[in-house]
């Protein structure tokens, strides 16, 4: 059982989509893992997200089917990467979506 809960947050240029994982930790404590593959530690959960807001990230949780068409896609085409290890994962981060027809 782990410790901590992640949630996943994204920004978008045109039909890319680059994501950033934000891990808020049991003791209160956060780390965004971006599309660098850099691990960033903050003091709180506020001051990670409030670093991914500055950035233009949006919490793909808040995000609704306006707010992906807004931005040139379908809700239904957002899936965070998955890998077994971060070094994996970092090769994932950055996800072009196929054109629409």
């Amino acid at each position: 059982m782990t410790d901590a809960h992640d949630e996943w947050w994204l920004a978008t240029l045109g039909r890319t989509v680059v994501w950033a994982r934000l891990r808020v930790r049991e003791a209160g404590t956060a780390e965004v893992f971006d599309s660098d593959g850099r691990t960033l530690v903050f003091d709180s959960e506020d001051s990670a997200r409030a670093a991914l807001m500055d950035a233009e990230f949006v919490a793909l949780d808040g995000m609704d089917a306006d707010d992906a068409a807004e931005r040139g896609f379908g809700l239904d085409e957002l899936t965070p990467p998955q890998a077994e290890d971060d070094a994996t994962l970092r090769e994932r981060m950055v996800q072009k979506l196929p054109g629409r027809h």
